[in-house]
């Protein structure tokens, strides 16, 4: 038994003698195993999670949890029918938030994986939406997304990673004049527009938390005399988008995700707006590619920058789960800092947990400094209401239409959605 399945197995003991004797009754008047239903829904993990999962259920004979990958629309009808799954580790949005708004999920508080959770991080997961007096979901896998750049072609043009507005605009002059494409950009897919070009230009500028704190307040009256809307607070930041879309390939409005992928494989371009997701597509073509990554600089101060993030997985367990003890032991078995670490590397994620270790890939290494010293922020689109088209509204913006009409658009879809939700 190699040593990594034998820390697994004697986690999965560890949790199980934890939780052994209601389990064991259970199981005895069930007749056999009781099974859990794990709800997860990041596709290019699956593989891993399903290896997770079986060994999990092979150290052991007391609980057999079952793989659900059917789907947030899925894991949320079962919400409404009365029947969710008994644990979930889902992306934390808009779409989970609404469960736990209206506290579906059960206390995690007095779990060691939920005392193991970096205490900062909870303004990030209290955004969403709480329960009061609960700790409805605790936080599993970040996500740091920023500048991804060619370190060769950095070196070729003798540039140091920039860390102010105007140190950026001169990489991007040095480059152009080099004959190389500052960025390369994917204008098509509206959603490569908006959690990079939208998201790192707000959050480099504002404080997230804050603007949506208040922009909650205001409520029915956002517009433009209100005290924080996207037409006043959001236009300068969007200015400076705009200014930066003028170092891009000429082809960037019909390119979309895949094409800057096999661009930046190919070296077609120095920087490239996205998260870790792409390093790992841009690998199946140039697994030998020096990358790496560096917050955007939107200021002209050091100190203000910052990593765009998301809470890419967190853990949740529903109220009407009749599988309480069972789900918790498995929730304990998933933080077990062996596994936990070992996910992450495994995605180009970062640890929620105190005390984590360095990451080992240094594709991501220059973000983490700033998650560390909580120098971070979550995008602007994932905090905006499904119902309002943002990614939509952002791609418009880099198209052409007049940003202040679309920001005019984004406050009176924000108040218009306050007044029905009262």
């Amino acid at each position: 038994m190699t040593q990594r399945r034998w820390m697994r197995v004697a986690a999965a003991a560890a949790g199980l003698a934890l939780m052994g004797g209601p389990l064991a009754a259970c199981s005895a008047s069930s007749g056999g195993r009781e099974t859990i239903r794990f709800a997860f829904a990041k596709p290019e993990a699956i593989p891993y999670m399903r290896e997770l999962v079986q060994e999990y259920n092979d150290s052991q004979d007391e609980v057999n949890v079952t793989l659900d990958t059917s789907g947030v629309d899925a894991f949320s009808a079962g919400f409404v029918r009365g029947d969710p799954p008994d644990i979930g580790l889902n992306n934390y949005n808009q779409e989970t938030a609404r469960f736990i708004q209206r506290c579906a999920m059960s206390d995690l508080s007095d779990t060691e994986a939920a005392q193991s959770v970096r205490e900062d991080l909870t303004p990030f997961m209290e955004q969403f939406g709480v329960c009061p007096g609960r700790t409805s979901a605790i936080p599993y896998s970040i996500m740091g997304a920023a500048v991804i750049y060619n370190k060769e072609i950095f070196e070729q043009n003798d540039l140091d990673v920039p860390e102010t507005w105007d140190e950026l605009i001169q990489v991007c002059e040095t480059l152009t004049a080099a004959g190389v494409t500052p960025f390369y950009a994917t204008f098509a897919d509206n959603w490569t527009i908006g959690q990079g070009w939208y998201d790192y230009t707000v959050g480099g500028m504002l404080d997230t938390v804050e603007f949506f704190d208040q922009l909650a307040e205001e409520g029915v009256n956002v517009g433009p005399n209100s005290a924080v809307s996207f037409q006043k607070d959001q236009a300068e930041p969007v200015d400076k988008m705009l200014e930066l879309s003028q170092y891009v390939n000429p082809d960037a409005a019909s390119r979309g995700y895949g094409d800057g992928n096999t661009a930046m494989a190919n070296g077609e371009a120095a920087m490239y707006l996205q998260g870790p997701w792409a390093l790992g597509e841009i690998a199946k073509a140039a697994p030998d590619l020096d990358l790496g990554m560096f917050p955007l600089p939107v200021t002209d101060d050091p100190d203000d920058l910052k990593a765009r993030i998301n809470m890419d997985l967190a853990a949740w367990i529903p109220e009407a789960s009749e599988h309480q003890e069972a789900a918790r032991a498995f929730l304990e078995y998933l933080y077990q800092p062996e596994i936990i670490q070992e996910y992450n590397q495994s995605q180009l994620g970062f640890l929620p947990t105190k005390d984590a270790p360095p990451v080992s890939d240094e594709r991501i290494k220059g973000l983490e400094e700033y998650i560390n010293a909580g120098d971070m922020y979550q995008g602007s689109t994932q905090l905006v209401p499904r119902a309002i088209p943002i990614m939509n509204y952002a791609q418009a913006i880099m198209l052409g239409s007049d940003p202040q009409r679309i920001l005019s658009n984004i406050d009176a879809d924000y108040a218009r959605l306050a007044f029905r939700q009262q």
